[in-house]
């Protein structure tokens, strides 16, 4: 049997490799996306102070560090038991609501736009983001690299740092907005509001207005009809920072609603020898390995299926954005995992949208930015939808508030079965009699990059050991000697 291996998988957070088994006619046998590295930070969060969690944990990944923060500090409430100020629970939203647009606008123009704005079967040198403002033109790449830029000065702003940022704790936010600060925001949010038009609009004129591009998302080697998972407000629209967990399924009927602290009742972790990424799964429905269809209880927990689970945006502009994916694609729910990209796009507006509302109201700068936790420590669930999925902090604490237990279920663990089910029938659908070439090997990877995955933050493992395989080669790239610890 003929193995192929993608080594590494270019455009994404972290690193993973993907292996393709071919059978004795060429064709594809099996395929795993495999993750080598390993992170460990649930073990060594025990015995710390869960005051200390939002600032320990942001370390986990430099990318979506604010999704960790703020899961942590709401993990920390309600280790507490405590409910915050409005003003307090407004920074946080205002603060996520700016990481949104930032994060959602780096995948989109860095490492999934380059597929489609170049073609999948680009060369490779130019599949990059120096490539895509090459296509672009300048002006494009100066937006990008400007709105990014506002973003960070205004997360360090609020947060003390625009990377690994440090302002939540238990209770609310460590500072608060001065009027000044409050009107700058505002300004530049209004900016944000336009970029994400513009956004929308490139999608459109780039995408959408070409056929092959369109045939290639609705294409069968690119769907899956999983259920899908998402947090909704109480109108049951998207909701990032808070709300309810709702799932539903491949026909778009709800399955479950449930609280964040109720999460252990719906989801289970399940663990495969070739990966240090966990698959969850639906317990109500179970584990039947991974394959799709409503027997199966395998999810996804993506921009898509945070806009499959909701009754739509929460904005007027991004809601517009919403009705507009699902009449063009042909109603709810869509399971065409490239269409992922579009949903991160409308999702890019709803946060801007967000942004302004939330700058818009003078109390976002009142002075109740924190409140003291004064109830005995015990055990806490915070939950908020990261850019690439629902995201779990779970701590126990004893008396003192020390770490006794710390579980995390990242965006991209949620996805972990989703995008190794993606991976394969891509490869199934592109790869025949053996004629394997960078461009298709390339459109293996677009399968997994719809999902913007972060293998940094997603791994750990139970036995607390890590098997590895050490290659030492001398000048002339000979192999000198295989160090093994597995």
């Amino acid at each position: 049997m003929k193995k192929v291996t993608i080594d590494p998988i270019t455009r994404l957070e972290g690193h993973g490799k993907i292996e393709i088994f071919l059978d004795d006619a060429g064709n594809v046998a099996d395929a795993y996306l495999q993750i080598p590295e390993l992170r460990g930070f649930e073990k060594f969060c025990q015995g710390r102070p869960v005051e200390e969690m939002p600032r320990i944990t942001t370390r986990i990944c430099g990318v979506c560090p604010e999704a960790h923060l703020l899961a942590s500090a709401k993990a920390g409430d309600a280790v507490y038991n405590m409910e915050l100020p409005r003003t307090a629970k407004m920074l946080r939203e205002l603060l996520y609501s700016i990481f949104f647009v930032t994060d959602h606008t780096t995948h989109f123009y860095a490492l999934g736009g380059p597929d489609f704005v170049l073609g999948p079967d680009a060369p490779k040198e130019q599949r990059n983001i120096l490539g895509v403002i090459q296509k672009v033109g300048i002006e494009t790449g100066s937006k990008v690299i400007h709105m990014r830029g506002q973003c960070h000065e205004l997360i360090k702003k609020i947060a003390g740092k625009s990377v690994h940022p440090v302002g939540a704790l238990p209770g609310g936010m460590s500072k608060g907005l001065n009027e000044s600060d409050r009107l700058e925001i505002l300004e530049i949010g209004k900016e944000a509001v336009e970029f994400a038009k513009f956004t929308l609009q490139l999608f459109e004129d780039l995408i959408l207005k070409n056929k092959g591009y369109v045939d290639l998302i609705l294409s069968d080697m690119f769907t899956h009809q999983t259920y899908n998972m998402g947090l909704v407000d109480e109108n049951n629209q998207t909701n990032f920072y808070d709300g309810m967990i709702r799932v539903t399924g491949p026909d778009g009927k709800e399955l479950a609603k449930f609280a964040p602290a109720d999460y252990l009742d719906h989801i289970e972790e399940r663990v495969e020898p070739w990966s240090y990424l966990k698959f969850p799964f639906l317990k109500k429905v179970g584990w039947k390995g991974f394959v799709d269809g409503p027997d199966s209880g395998v999810y996804k927990a993506t921009p898509l299926s945070r806009c499959n689970v909701s009754e739509g945006m929460a904005t007027p502009l991004a809601n517009q954005a919403h009705a507009k994916m699902y009449d063009t694609l042909g109603g709810k729910p869509v399971h065409q995992t490239l269409a992922t990209h579009w949903a991160r796009v409308v999702e890019i507006m709803y946060a801007a949208e967000r942004w302004v509302e939330l700058a818009s109201d003078p109390e976002v700068a009142g002075p109740d930015f924190h409140a003291i936790p004064t109830n005995t420590p015990k055990e806490g669930v915070g939950v908020v939808e990261a850019p690439r999925g629902t995201l779990y902090h779970h701590y126990k604490t004893d008396e003192n508030g020390i770490i006794t237990e710390a579980n995390l279920i990242v965006g991209t663990t949620n996805n972990n079965a989703p995008i190794n089910m993606s991976v394969k029938k891509a490869a199934k659908g592109l790869i025949k009699e053996g004629k394997v070439d960078d461009g298709l090997l390339n459109m293996v990877e677009m399968a997994f990059r719809a999902y913007d995955p972060c293998f940094g933050c997603a791994t750990h493992t139970l036995p607390g050991s890590m098997p590895m395989i050490v290659s030492i080669y001398d000048q002339n790239r000979e192999l000198i000697e295989k160090i093994r610890r597995d």
